[in-house]
């Protein structure tokens, strides 16, 4: 132990530190600066933890205290508060910087050592700046433009209010801040794992080593008697069916007796302290007995494949589509393209690892359970938790969430956190790894996807085939859906009379495919437009003509059927953006006509994409306040798309009323 003096926010602190504690741990756990957070498992890889140390920008997770003796540090709280804030929190409020605001503070707080030292930076010192802050939202754009408006305000070339006054008082139409950025911007936003309950236990999660095996024994002897331990919880000891039920009730909270893909969780543990909680999970001894690997759909429909479920055969889900007659079309075109395509898994990669809290509210039978997570489907994911672990009387808060892209409409810790909270009895606090984030996330689904696209004599699109192959993983989570989707949308902005499509979904030990930014269509679109390139450059047509000559029009119909009744803008967006693309293909030819082995091309990508579905609806309501402003309630996320913008800025502008008379409760069952 050393005795360490040093200044945190131009306050004194003394400081007895062990040889590792480190900076983000005494900012974070001991003085509860929720500002600096952690994403990278302490590898100084994400910059979410920057903080200044003696005017220089350090990442936290890798400054040790015992180093810092008489150092002055400041964290984003130490800037300003969101009723005055710095101006370098006030200009990422303004220039839209701020998404789900999980790297916010670090950013700024390498924004704020860059502008001490360099009051007008161009963009290249701006991006060497940044170079170690990571965000999966914004792309960087309003980023950079942020620390240039910080840059002018420091320098009083202009005021946050000259900015403000530009927007004109509209309410439809303009950018205003967010109601939660200067939240986030301050470090006062509440993530999951920012969340503290006294006398909480920390959760630790053993999972499996293996893609597909029999349990044959869970060994968790050595692991109760390591220090700190409250007690193990196994599948046995969850009340309720132990089973999300998405689509399909087949993921286990906690696997009884097989697992089925890498990462599969089989006990938990509650400890006093995380690490003492990790430490204990990795002592837990499982005995296995391998199964067949099967990885790829092929795998698992041969004939003698492994049934992965007792519920399904591994082909679980298909859905043909048919319009018109293809194969008449097909066999009566006048040229064609027949083609294979691929498309690989993705990690969506959001930098907050899945943490979430579960915490007891009332006493008796009244006794409520409260859930915090980053759910963007909080009434039906309090559904299925609550038959998962047996206690009904429920509450989901939906946290700050650190990205979205899809990976939140899929539960991850919060059953298993509900489960532990319940069996232990204890508020329960589960952070995982972000290495534990790649296990237990669900993912983009691999397409395999057969292609034929056809044409008439005039090069009007007459016939597709399609057949595609999703890999689903180990279980269904919001598969069905992805598919319906792919099938939706699966002719994009064009028209084609004929259509014979298949589309199979087959269980896989490899990762659970999920909702992912587009959640289906993607894929196919890929593997459409690729096509139609390659039938235009078959023709000897422009790919843009090409594309602009098959346009849907009104009175045609989309691959389901639905008749285009409105204006159809898209030959109006391929006449916009034509001079671009010629200008991008002269620039591309004079490039390459003096650049050697080095070569450029000109690309074009198209999609018609649709949100929601048949029958989509929306409730909230609204309720008169005291002063004449409104108070809305509503159950929608906000996971950093802006909702909070949208239902404010409607609002003031269909009720006549100021933004600030406009209240938000989102985010909560109740």
């Amino acid at each position: 132990m050393k005795n360490v003096n040093l200044t945190i926010n131009g306050v004194q602190h003394q400081v007895m530190a062990e040889p590792d504690k480190i900076l983000i741990d005494l900012l974070r756990e001991d003085l509860h600066l929720i500002g600096t957070k952690q994403s990278c498992d302490r590898k100084g890889q994400c910059g979410a933890c920057t903080v200044i140390v003696n005017n220089r920008a350090v990442r936290s997770c890798l400054q040790k205290v015992v180093d810092l003796e008489g150092a002055s540090v400041t964290t984003v709280e130490g800037l300003g508060t969101p009723e005055k804030p710095h101006p370098i929190q006030e200009a990422y409020a303004l220039t839209g910087a701020i998404q789900c605001g999980f790297c916010t503070p670090g950013m700024i707080m390498a924004t704020k050592a860059l502008l001490d030292q360099n009051s007008n930076p161009d963009v290249p010192a701006i991006k060497r700046a940044l170079t170690r802050n990571l965000c999966r939202c914004t792309g960087y754009k309003k980023i950079i433009d942020a620390v240039r408006l910080s840059s002018r305000f420091l320098r009083n070339e202009t005021t946050p209010e000259e900015y403000r006054r530009n927007l004109n008082g509209r309410m439809i139409g303009v950018s205003y801040p967010r109601p939660s950025a200067l939240l986030k911007a301050c470090g006062l936003a509440e993530f999951a794992g920012d969340i503290k309950v006294e006398d909480s236990l920390e959760l630790a999660v053993t999972r499996s080593t293996e893609f597909h095996a029999l349990i044959k024994s869970v060994d968790t002897t050595l692991a109760e008697k390591m220090p700190g331990v409250v007690g193990v919880m196994i599948a046995k000891d969850i009340k309720g069916t132990n089973r999300i039920r998405t689509a399909a009730p087949d993921q286990p909270v906690l696997c009884e007796d097989r697992v089925r893909l890498l990462g599969d969780p089989i006990v938990a543990i509650a400890a006093e302290t995380r690490e003492q909680a990790r430490a204990a999970a990795a002592a837990v001894k499982v005995e296995y007995e391998s199964l067949p690997v099967m990885m790829e759909p092929e795998e698992a429909l041969a004939p003698d494949a492994l049934q992965i479920h007792p519920h399904s055969p591994n082909l679980c889900f298909s859905q043909p589509l048919v319009k018109g007659d293809a194969d008449k079309a097909f066999a009566e075109s006048s040229a064609f393209v027949e083609v294979e395509f691929s498309t690989q898994m993705n990690h969506q990669a959001v930098l907050e690892p899945e943490a979430s809290v579960a915490y007891f509210e009332g006493k008796g039978e009244g006794t409520q359970l409260i859930v915090c997570g980053r759910s963007i489907n909080i009434h039906a994911h309090m559904t299925q938790i609550k038959e998962a672990v047996g206690w009904n009387n429920m509450r989901y808060i939906e946290a700050y969430s650190g990205g979205q892209f899809g990976i939140r409409s899929t539960i991850t810790t919060e059953a298993v956190t509900a489960a532990a909270a319940v069996h232990f009895k204890r508020p329960i606090r589960y952070i995982p790894t972000l290495e534990e984030s790649l296990l237990l996330t669900s993912k983009r689904h691999p397409y395999r996807q057969k292609v034929k696209l056809a044409v008439d004599a005039n090069n009007r699109l007459t016939s597709l085939h399609y057949d595609f192959l999703i890999n689903k993983g180990a279980y269904t989570l919001t598969g069905a859906a992805v598919m319906m989707r792919s099938l939706n949308m699966l002719t994009g902005a064009y028209y084609v009379p004929n259509i014979k499509a298949l589309g199979r979904m087959v269980y896989t030990n490899n990762a659970s495919g999920g909702a992912a930014r587009g959640a289906g269509p993607p894929q196919t679109t890929f593997a459409l437009e690729s096509a139609v390139d390659m039938l235009a450059k078959k023709l000897g047509i422009d790919p843009l003509e090409f594309r602009r000559k098959n346009s849907l029009k009104p009175g045609e119909t989309k691959a389901t059927g639905m008749v285009i009744t409105e204006k159809w803008p898209f030959p109006e967006v391929c006449d916009a953006i034509k001079p671009h693309y010629e200008r991008a293909k002269r620039e591309a030819a004079a490039f390459n006509a003096n650049s050697g082995s080095l070569k450029r091309g000109v690309g074009l990508a198209a999609h018609s994409f649709g949100i929601g579905g048949a029958g989509d609806s929306a409730t909230m309501s609204i309720e008169m306040d005291p002063d004449d402003g409104i108070t809305i309630y509503a159950a929608v996320a906000d996971p950093g798309e802006g909702n909070d913008s949208m239902l404010t800025q409607i609002a003031a502008h269909q009720l006549g009323l100021p933004l600030e008379k406009v209240r938000l409760y989102t985010r909560d069952t109740e």
